[in-house]
């Protein structure tokens, strides 16, 4: 039964561990995440209108033309939720690293790593959750004719399909 509580504290950690090992692999700060996480506003909210092509955008935006009021909102919108989503990156950051290290030492504690396993996934659990709820927000700046066009786009994103 300990093994099967193990592999299962290992499984929840490598899924919800994904996101950060892309994050990992860029240059990181000695102390906490990569510094991207608060560099500057979210990448192309500076780069004009939000027209076709508009880098920055979530892909489900892309392409549909939005008025000026629309965009300020988007930016603030996605301004808004940088801090929370900066704090989180910490404790995941943090929870990680400390659990390669209880890993890696000769005084590994199962509860402790069990606790780190369950810090770290909270936190990802935070930032899928904040995540849903700014695309909540996008949508609800959009006219019906634009949730329209980005119902569209997502329909024919390549990859996995959203149930029906």
């Amino acid at each position: 039964m300990k093994y099967l509580s193990i592999a299962v504290s290992l499984l929840l950690l490598s899924a919800c561990s994904m996101p950060l090992l892309a994050l990992a692999q860029q240059e990181a700060a000695p102390d906490g995440p990569p510094a991207r996480a608060m560099e500057g506003p979210p990448p192309g909210l500076l780069h004009g209108p939000g027209g076709s092509g508009a880098p920055g955008l979530p892909p489900f935006l892309r392409g549909i033309d939005l008025s000026e009021a629309q965009q300020d909102k988007i930016f603030a919108a996605t301004y808004a939720q940088a801090p929370l989503l900066r704090e989180q990156e910490k404790i995941a950051f943090k929870a990680h690293a400390q659990l390669r290290a209880l890993a890696a030492s000769s005084a590994y504690d199962d509860a402790k790593a069990s606790a780190l396993a369950s810090t770290a996934a909270q936190a990802m659990a935070a930032i899928s959750l904040q995540q849903a709820r700014l695309e909540q927000q996008l949508l609800a700046v959009l006219t019906p004719e634009q949730r329209k066009q980005a119902q569209q786009r997502g329909d024919s994103r390549p990859g996995p399909r959203r149930p029906q």
